[in-house]
């Protein structure tokens, strides 16, 4: 097996990850990705399409993430494993699909409006 590599978007995050055969290394931006997601529950998003498909600790990642929080990064890589494990066995898609991580989550913030000071929120108004 060679590598694969994948695409994954969430806000302004865009993940790429390279998968290969390998022990369960998992690297973001060249860091552990224990590291570079220090809340446990924002490393879940990272693990959980391998639990998914039970192929914990097979396969190797190289990720490059930018842009958007961490939240919206870990949510970007998610989705570019999804995508990877799909690529390499294509009984992988049911579960995952299942689990929404295949689904691209167009959510974005909304633009700020001229004459107001947020998108929607007004300037507090005065009758005198």
């Amino acid at each position: 097996m060679e590598m694969i590599n994948t695409v994954g978007r969430r806000k302004a995050s865009i993940a790429r990850v390279y998968l290969s055969k390998g022990k369960g290394e998992i690297k973001v931006n060249g860091k552990d990705y224990k590291d570079y997601f220090p809340q446990p529950n924002i490393q879940l998003n990272v693990t959980d399409p391998f639990k998914v498909v039970d192929v914990e600790n097979q396969y190797d990642l190289k990720v490059n993430v930018s842009g958007g929080g961490f939240k919206g990064q870990s949510e970007a890589i998610r989705m570019a494993i999804a995508r990877a494990l799909v690529k390499l066995n294509e009984d992988f898609r049911k579960p995952l699909k299942e689990k929404k991580y295949l689904t691209r989550d167009a959510r974005v913030v909304e633009r700020k409006k001229y004459g107001r000071p947020k998108a929607r929120k007004g300037f507090q108004f005065s009758k005198r």
